[in-house]
């Protein structure tokens, strides 16, 4: 008898542009998630868009046309005006060393008191974890009298130093509360290695512990340096006179001036706000990597 065998049918391959469209389909809950996000992020940008459409405003034309039209005639008194008044580059020299020298001896303090909790394994590490993070949210408000008192006696009062050291032990105590937590899993196999080779627990510290937490630590330097630039009430506080003070005082000082416009306000905002958006913009990718390395183990 003839056997008489099945046809085989092999499938083709489904073609890559089709197969394409097919994962990229959207569906309605992504339109409305992306919908929602367009709108969120319009909300965040309409005042800086306010403020810069004011910026190059006359004050004529903003009494006539209101603060959402856009200007008749580009209007650059107002940036003038602010940065001959307040001396802006003196204010924003201020504000720059004072963010940069904060967020480097913060990282660097961070990353001596991480290292001892997380991996040298003190006692009460649980316990000295948790003074950090109730430290950390400690009111402004209540460290004004005692820190006036103590840097009025030291002869620091209206000096550049004493914000430099109040904002680096404020965010010191966060960066130690988040290190010690990243370096409380770190993996002991490296670290017994690196031992069995001979290395000491500065040089375990400096070649092993930080290359491998640079990515966090950067995006400690980037936050700690936006966050101490916008502060406001402490350095307001403590640096009374004109040539020690950082832009958001400036700005805040100018505002409560009888001859100011409203113009001239929208250009102080947008000149205290360049300087934080461009240094946001060349970190950008580093902040990126280093959030992408904090999520994937």
């Amino acid at each position: 008898m003839a056997v008489i065998a099945p046809e085989l049918t092999v499938a083709e391959p489904e073609h890559p542009l089709k197969l394409r469209q097919r994962k990229t389909r959207r569906t309605v809950s992504d339109w409305l998630i992306l919908a929602a996000a367009v709108v969120f992020g319009a909300l965040i940008a309409a005042p800086f868009v306010i403020i810069l459409i004011n910026s190059f405003k006359s004050p004529a034309d903003y009494a006539t046309s209101g603060p959402l039209s856009l200007p008749s005639n580009l209007y650059f008194d107002g940036i003038a005006a602010f940065w001959e008044r307040v001396n802006f580059p003196e204010k924003l020299w201020n504000s720059f060393f004072i963010s940069g020298m904060v967020a480097i001896l913060a990282v660097v303090i961070s990353v001596f008191n991480a290292f001892a909790i997380g991996i040298g394994r003190v006692r009460g590490r649980t316990w000295i974890i948790v003074l950090f993070l109730l430290a950390n949210m400690l009111p402004q408000e209540a460290l004004l009298y005692p820190l006036y008192y103590m840097f009025k006696q030291v002869g620091l009062y209206d000096n550049v130093w004493s914000v430099i050291i109040i904002f680096t032990v404020i965010q010191s105590a966060f960066g130690t509360y988040l290190l010690s937590s990243v370096y409380g899993t770190f993996p002991k196999e490296i670290l017994e290695a690196a031992s069995l080779d001979g290395a000491s627990r500065w040089q375990i510290l400096t070649r092993v512990i930080v290359p491998i937490s640079r990515p966090t630590l950067a995006v400690l330097v980037i936050f700690f340096f936006i966050w101490t630039w916008n502060e406001f009430l402490i350095p307001l506080t403590f640096l009374v006179s004109n040539a020690n003070q950082t832009v958001p005082v400036s700005i805040a000082v100018l505002q409560g001036d009888r001859l100011m416009d409203v113009t001239t306000t929208s250009a102080s905002a947008l000149l205290g706000l360049i300087p934080t958006l461009v240094f946001f913009l060349i970190f950008q990718r580093t902040l990126t990597r280093g959030i992408t390395a904090g999520a994937v183990k």
